[in-house]
């Protein structure tokens, strides 16, 4: 048993073995062929990768010699336009020397021109030397004559002369001012009633038409019951807070805010607006809205204040006068903003201090609080110009500034340069053309009436109103009227028009006569 056992691992080993060298033999054999087949494939790999080499190669040569021709035709036309530009820059170089070459042949003749005039002046001033020389002989010789014929010198006879026409002179100009002077005693008075009474009827017209109401508009004429409230009491209420009389009538969607103070207007405007939008209107409710009102509209005031002294560059002004420019902004005259009308006067004294070597600020300074006056707390029986002095030495400004404030119209006698200045540049920006608001017909009347009044004078052909009736231009025949009586005719137009017209500012006339001489060549 054993021994089979033996037997069977014996052949199992032997047929292990010959199995064994079998398989050996065949892989050895499959390797071989791998192996010669791996190397048939590099060898073509191979050969593939040396013709795709080959043909990149020629690739590759086609693009570089492309792009050398295409470099080479750029180089040819940057070199084309530069020859262009250099061709260019030759002619015109030929033309400039050749202008250069005309100039100066030109100048040569010119200067040979001058050479010749100016020898022809030396000739004729030669002439001309002989000539006056000749002229002095001969005036000595009749100054001789003459002396001999009078028996005076020329020096004694002028003397004469001279206190001769002294004495004339003296009488003539005695009597002219004694003229003068009867004439302005007798016309003075009547000239300052006349305007006197010409100033109370601007402004009593213009703060009544303009700054005395307020129309505010509404949507519909429910509201008024509304604002009027159960028996009045809720316009009453508003009457009373604000100080300012409501006109509720039957003028459609508007209601008439009636006072002379600007400020309580305008609080009672934006109250009014406020109460409306809301819908709650009610006395307890007008009183909260109208205090809240009152506070914006001095925070308003005093900001629209220290923003003026801003934009035109004036520090260190006392917060009350700040809070008067502000309020500056609700008060107008003749149509005219008052703080748009000082701005303007700062602006305008600035300017002309500069012009004149004066400090510009101080003028600057002056011309902003000039007004000041118009915009007090309370209403003292003062013109506006000394109120404005006194608030202005009260808040501690210079002299020279308040000066400059309480003479601008005259009231106090000017001390300093500033003060001319002021009352100049006042009046060019309330006088000057679209400042203050005209109704156009009356405008348009004014004009008309001047140039009728210039045209009813015997001799005057043409008469022009302008610089919006400032100044009337009087155009009259030279063989009706000679020199002597032109400026009569401008003081007797002058004085019609200060007697029957009435204008803002002054007229200045101006009467042209020309003499014209016409001759006819044949």
């Amino acid at each position: 048993m054993i021994q089979l056992i033996v037997v069977g691992i014996i052949c199992f080993l032997v047929g292990g073995g010959v199995v064994f060298l079998l398989n050996k033999t065949a892989l050895k054999k499959k390797s071989e062929l791998t192996l010669q087949e791996a190397d048939d494939k590099a060898k073509n790999m191979l050969k593939e990768a040396e013709i795709e080499a080959e043909v990149i190669k020629k690739d590759k040569l086609l693009e570089v010699k492309e792009k050398f021709l295409n470099k080479k035709a750029d180089l040819e036309k940057e070199v084309a336009i530069r020859n262009q530009k250099i061709q260019r820059v030759e002619s015109k170089l030929k033309q400039r020397e050749l202008n250069i070459k005309q100039r100066h042949e030109d100048l040569h003749k010119k200067q040979a021109e001058v050479d010749a005039i100016r020898e022809n002046l030396d000739n004729q001033l030669s002439i001309v030397e002989k000539k006056q020389e000749e002229l002095d002989k001969v005036k000595f010789q009749k100054i001789e004559m003459l002396e001999n014929l009078s028996g005076l010198s020329a020096d004694e006879a002028k003397n004469q002369l001279v206190e001769s026409l002294k004495e004339v002179a003296k009488t003539e100009a005695q009597s002219y001012i004694n003229d003068i002077m009867d004439e302005a005693k007798m016309t003075a008075n009547r000239e300052a009633k006349k305007i006197v009474v010409q100033s109370i009827q601007r402004v009593a017209t213009e703060t009544a038409i303009e700054n005395s109401v307020t129309v505010f508009h509404i949507e519909s004429d429910e509201i008024k019951g509304r604002i009027i409230g159960r028996e009045g009491r809720n316009i009453r209420a508003l009457e009373a807070a604000t100080g300012v009389e409501i006109v509720v009538d039957d003028t459609p969607e508007a209601i008439v805010l009636s006072a002379f103070d600007p400020v309580r207007r305008e609080i009672a405007r934006l109250a009014l607006h406020q109460l409306v939008t809301d819908g709650r209107i009610h006395p307890a409710r007008i009183e909260e809205v109208v205090s809240k009102v009152r506070k914006q509209v001095e925070e308003e005031i005093i900001e629209t204040g220290k923003r003026t002294t801003i934009d035109l560059g004036i520090h260190g002004l006392h917060p009350e006068l700040i809070r008067m420019v502000g309020k500056m902004k609700y008060r107008s005259s003749y149509g005219q903003n008052l703080l748009q009308h000082s701005r303007e006067t700062a602006n305008l004294c600035a300017i002309m201090a500069s012009e004149l070597g004066l400090n510009p600020k101080k003028a600057k300074r002056a011309g902003l609080l000039h007004d000041i006056g118009k915009v007090p707390d309370e209403e003292p029986e003062l013109p506006h110009a000394l109120l404005g002095m006194k608030l202005a030495e009260k808040y501690k400004e210079k002299a020279d500034i308040c000066n400059a404030i309480g003479s601008h119209h005259d009231e106090v006698e000017m001390t300093s340069l500033i003060a001319p200045i002021v009352q100049v540049c006042d009046a060019i920006s309330g006088s000057r053309p679209g400042a203050r608001r005209e109704i156009v017909e009356a405008y348009i009347k004014r004009l008309n009436d001047l140039e009728q009044l210039a045209s009813s004078y015997p001799g005057v052909t043409k008469t022009y109103a302008i610089q919006a009736g400032r100044e009337l231009r009087v155009i009259v025949g030279a063989d009706r009227i000679d020199d002597r009586d032109t400026e009569k005719l401008s003081e007797e137009i002058a004085q019609k028009i200060q007697d029957e017209m009435t204008y803002p500012g002054q007229v200045k006339i101006t009467v042209i006569r020309e003499t014209r001489s016409v001759s006819f060549a044949k």
